[in-house]
């Protein structure tokens, strides 16, 4: 199985399913929450990583930031172009852009898609390109352990996620960043929680 190809094809075809103005109200919180860790007046760049169809890409840049976007799926890019939004097709395996490039990087949702065998080297790469004592928002859903294709999942074809404990998480992060707040967000009816990690280079 290509983890990757399967997003990039389930993704496609599910960005205008996507596309939504409305955006559940905690995630309004953490979003408000990784803009107020940045000063305007000097950590303007952010970098959207995993950016679905731009909500929040475009809610950043309407508050004063230096917004770019990155997705695997060209119709979810093409989502972000449609909102004004400078964004690129890319693999966050291999990010194209110089050392140090962005005061800020935002990832809702996304880095719950890469294979354990894989999370260590991408959390790297997000290290090089960010800037030293910029900040690092993780957000993913967790609360146990697992790895595979969800069965359960809508979408066609079937995606790949990886799930983890806090305390697993926190070991993992904490070998390429500096731990600054881990917050649990229950989610109701749900086995999963969601997980709000900030994190330092």
């Amino acid at each position: 199985m290509n983890v990757k190809e399967t997003l990039r094809s389930s993704y496609n075809q599910n960005a205008k399913l996507r596309d939504k103005p409305d955006v559940v109200p905690w995630k309004l919180i953490e979003r408000d929450h990784f803009l107020s860790l940045l000063d305007k007046r000097e950590q303007t760049t952010i970098l959207d990583l995993g950016a679905g169809t731009g909500q929040h890409g475009r809610y950043m840049a309407d508050h004063g930031f230096d917004v770019t976007c990155v997705d695997l799926s060209p119709n979810m890019v093409d989502a972000c172009i449609q909102k004004g939004l400078k964004a690129f097709e890319m693999d966050m395996y291999r990010l194209s852009f110089e050392d140090n490039a962005f005061d800020g990087i935002w990832a809702l949702n996304s880095l719950l898609h890469i294979p354990k065998a894989d999370l260590l080297n991408v959390l790297r790469e997000i290290r090089r390109v960010l800037k030293p004592g910029g900040v690092f928002y993780m957000g993913v859903y967790g609360g146990y352990n697992s790895e595979g294709i969800w069965e359960d999942d809508p979408y066609q074809p079937q995606r790949f996620f990886s799930f983890y404990d806090e305390i697993a998480m926190k070991e993992i992060v904490s070998q390429v960043f500096t731990l600054q707040e881990f917050r649990t967000v229950p989610l109701d009816g749900m086995k999963l929680d969601f997980q709000g990690i900030v994190l330092r280079k």
